[in-house]
């Protein structure tokens, strides 16, 4: 653990969820393939064009609407939707679609191994001081195990614009009732974590498992206060 800045007291903390609570990146690698097998197989017209394409479409409509970037799940829901369109369906048939391929990302998209140190840690934390998820991503935390240790989810889409915007941290802020230099917030991003907790008035530990340079990492805005290298590490801070 390397400190950047004195802590206070931490009265609460809050938890950024895919990548610091879990891996996320076989999670997504596998969720990709099979909404790629899905599509192939319900809507065969699907394979007409390359991933490629698909890819283009995805970052073409978050510049015709920037603000789905802020809500994933009906970012892929635009995607699908629209691109089932232009492949020839009629815009019933098209929603439709979106819908079904909703469904089935949500199944593949909690499909996430959680460490058991996660469970341990969460578990001697929430017995110590109140905890909140944070999340820009669509991961339901009662859909994998992890519900129970956290007072409130706040989710980015549902509850606001996704970090490093205020939006989320205010929010949790005014759940716990607590100044927000006393809420430690804990990521992996150094940008929407670190940055966003910073510029929200929170104390920012980095979680850093990866064993990255903080001074060639260009997400790194402002430092945090304190760095990990594991979840275990917080367990000194209450």
């Amino acid at each position: 653990m390397f400190y950047y800045r004195s802590l206070p007291v931490i009265q609460a903390m809050t938890f950024d969820l895919d990548d610091t609570l879990y891996d996320n990146v076989p999670v997504i690698r596998q969720l990709e393939r099979k909404m790629l097998d899905w599509m192939h197989l319900n809507h065969p017209v699907s394979a007409l064009h390359p991933i490629a394409w698909w890819k283009q479409l995805k970052t073409d409509i978050v510049q015709q609407s920037p603000e789905l970037a802020h809500d994933v799940t009906q970012w892929r829901y635009t995607q699908v939707m629209q691109g089932l369109i232009q492949l020839g369906y009629s815009t019933d048939d098209a929603r439709k679609a979106a819908e079904d391929a909703i469904n089935e990302m949500f199944y593949w998209r909690h499909q996430i191994e959680v460490p058991e140190e996660t469970h341990r840690v969460l578990t001697l934390l929430s017995q110590q001081i109140p905890l909140i998820a944070v999340t820009n991503g669509n991961v339901d935390p009662n859909k994998i195990g992890l519900g129970h240790y956290f007072q409130q989810t706040l989710q980015a889409g549902p509850d606001g614009f996704s970090k490093p915007y205020p939006d989320l941290f205010i929010k949790a802020q005014r759940a716990l009732d607590l100044p927000a230099c006393q809420i430690l917030h804990v990521g992996d991003h150094l940008k929407t974590d670190v940055y966003g907790a910073k510029m929200n008035g929170f104390a920012a530990c980095w979680l850093n498992d990866q064993h990255r340079n903080i001074r060639t990492e260009s997400a790194a805005m402002l430092l945090p206060d304190v760095e990990i290298e594991q979840l275990s590490s917080l367990l000194a801070l209450v």
